[in-house]
């Protein structure tokens, strides 16, 4: 009887631990390589493409400056989301002010155990500091892409210390009122990969920087022709080899949903590059490189927020307008309003993103499965969705403009003035910020 009742105490025991076992939360090594690879995709964007992209646009005697503010940015951007960034957008505490910022709990990423997976109770069986990395290169495009408003003028010191002041201060609480559990996000907006979060963030962040520091010394008196529109062209084909895993690493997982992202993301930028050609063959009589790139990338941009919620009819709609609107934004709106935005941040990143996140409520696919949240999954009401996206436009528009203007006035007074001397702006900043040329021929 004692054998019996041993046995059997000992086979329960083995079934409670074979139980435990198999209910514990086991790494997926495949939305693991995923998201590692999507991250590295990311990143090649910022230090390689988005800098090849813009130093081709701007003059030769700036090339050099030009990639290093975008290269800079990469670095110090980075460090500050470690530091605090993460913490703010994708901490919680407790209270209102949780709506609009994580808090500070993961400060140099304390708390986060190294095996610690993203989130079990979503499904996601990765590590969480992937997501952290995943996320930082977020935070590090967005502000580079401010830069395209001010290269040739302001001074790389006041550049660096708004760079890491602003990814703190302006682009993290977005992050989090958007995709952390904020209110925009609790509200059921949709920005599936960043149109609000990173590109009208950053497009507008451009614009009040260009505004604030003024025009560049004989802006629409001289020609200010680009240093070579082939590292441009290159730096554009990066960019959307680098969107695939921005769109696609945003499924968090290797799974349908990034097949969809993937896909849209190609009909974009591809029906983009050809509207953005047809127009100017319309209008110029002539179809320019600069144009196609300029075009793939408006199309990348108002596809962003929608990726992963719309399809095929929904991107090659949203594709086709992302282009005539940012055409129109770098053109007539640009020349009207008279603001010297050096590679048109502006025009194709807040313009093109505005399009793509109301587009989003317009065109989001009524399907339970893609969509996480919002008025169209929990009640199939469409207006009340678009209506929602207007009310995260409007939000992080106004959270953009406030916060901007505030931090270039500390990074100035903490540098001396944003800009550089007349004699610096004149030779260049490349042979007088840093004794070298872009080109030497």
């Amino acid at each position: 009887m004692k054998r019996l009742t041993l046995l059997s105490v000992l086979m329960l025991l083995a079934a409670f631990a074979e139980e435990t076992a198999a209910a514990a939360p086991v790494l997926n090594s495949g939305d693991t390589a995923w998201i590692m690879m999507s991250t590295a995709l990311v990143m090649l964007m910022t230090p390689i493409g988005l800098a090849l992209f813009y130093g081709g646009m701007t003059r030769s005697k700036n090339v050099l400056n030009t990639y290093a503010m975008v290269f800079a940015a990469f670095s110090v951007a980075f460090i500050a989301w470690v530091v605090a960034g993460f913490s703010i957008a994708f901490g919680t505490m407790e209270g209102g002010l949780n709506q609009v910022i994580g808090g500070f709990g993961h400060l140099m990423l304390g708390g986060i155990a190294w095996d610690e997976f993203a989130s079990v109770d979503l499904g996601q069986l990765y590590p969480k500091l992937v997501f952290v990395v995943f996320q930082g290169t977020f935070a590090a495009i967005t502000v580079a892409i401010a830069a395209g408003s001010v290269i040739e003028r302001m001074k790389l010191s006041t550049w660096l210390v708004f760079v890491a002041v602003w990814t703190l201060v302006v682009y993290a609480p977005i992050a989090h009122m958007v995709w952390g559990g904020g209110f925009l996000f609790n509200e059921g907006a949709l920005d599936f990969a960043g149109g609000t979060v990173v590109h009208m963030n950053g497009g507008l962040a451009g614009l009040v920087l260009a505004m604030l520091i003024g025009k560049r010394d004989g802006y629409a008196k001289v020609a200010m022709k680009p240093a070579s529109v082939v590292l441009t062209a290159v730096g554009a084909g990066l960019l959307w080899f680098g969107w695939y895993g921005f769109n696609g690493g945003s499924a968090f997982g290797a799974n349908a949903i990034a097949g969809v992202a993937f896909l849209t993301t190609t009909i974009a930028a591809a029906v983009a590059t050809i509207t953005w050609m047809v127009i100017e063959n319309i209008i110029y009589k002539k179809m320019t490189l600069l144009g196609a790139a300029t075009g793939a990338i408006a199309g990348l941009v108002a596809i962003t927020p929608a990726a992963g919620f719309v399809g095929v009819s929904g991107a090659f709609i949203i594709g086709i307008l992302g282009a005539l609107i940012a055409f129109f934004g770098v053109t007539a709106l640009k020349k009207k309003l008279g603001y010297d935005d050096s590679l048109d941040a502006f025009g194709v990143h807040f313009l093109a993103g505005l399009w793509g996140a109301v587009a989003t409520g317009i065109f989001a696919l009524n399907d339970k499965a893609l969509l996480w949240s919002g008025p169209l999954k929990d009640a199939d009401d469409r207006m009340g969705q678009i209506f929602v996206q207007l009310e995260s436009v409007l939000v992080v528009g106004l959270f953009t403009l406030i916060g901007t203007i505030v931090v270039y006035y500390i990074a100035s007074a903490l540098t001396g003035g944003a800009r550089v001397s007349e004699e610096q702006e004149s030779i260049g900043l490349d042979e007088s910020v840093h004794g070298e040329r872009g080109f030497n021929l």
